[in-house]
């Protein structure tokens, strides 16, 4: 099964989603992720906080109405949506309904994310692309406007022109 930071990698970059999925991870260190982590312990020190989905997900915050997820910025704001629709996807499963929402304190924003028909159908295709990607080769490299902020950028980038 595929876990809820691949839906988000896959919309990032499937070579970060493949290497990921490897087991080559380095983002426990990385500044940004450390931000974020921060981030999310200051955001909801009210709600009851993460729900794991079967070992699948960990949703951020979860009420009564609503699955939450802190994000540090929107600048990955498709793939935070794409994730956020998996993690709604995997309670529908579940027989849970729920809406979801995208918070960025930072930014001051919020965007409500629903599993309608037509996102149900993006989503499934996305996750059949996204077996696809971790059962094949290592997909090329492609240069990307958000490499140089990567954790996996030396990695990646090692042995490739830049």
């Amino acid at each position: 099964m595929v876990r809820g930071i691949e839906v988000h990698y896959y919309a990032v970059c499937p070579r970060k989603l493949w290497l990921f999925h490897k087991g080559i991870g380095f983002e426990q260190e990385h500044d940004r992720v450390l931000e974020g982590a921060l981030l999310h312990e200051e955001a909801y020190q009210r709600l009851d906080k993460e729900l794991s989905i079967d070992e699948l997900a960990v949703v951020d915050a979860v009420d009564d109405e609503f699955v939450r997820e802190v994000k540090l910025t929107s600048k990955m704001e498709k793939a935070d949506q794409l994730q956020m629709l998996y993690y709604l996807y995997l309670l529908k499963q579940r027989g849970i309904e729920k809406k979801g929402l995208l918070s960025y304190p930072t930014e001051k924003k919020t965007e409500q994310i629903i599993l309608d028909a037509s996102a149900e159908k993006r989503l499934l295709t996305a996750l059949g692309e996204i077996n696809d990607i971790i059962a094949g080769k290592v997909p090329s490299y492609r240069k990307l406007p958000y490499c140089s902020k990567c954790a996996y950028r030396d990695f990646c980038e090692a042995g490739e022109e830049a």
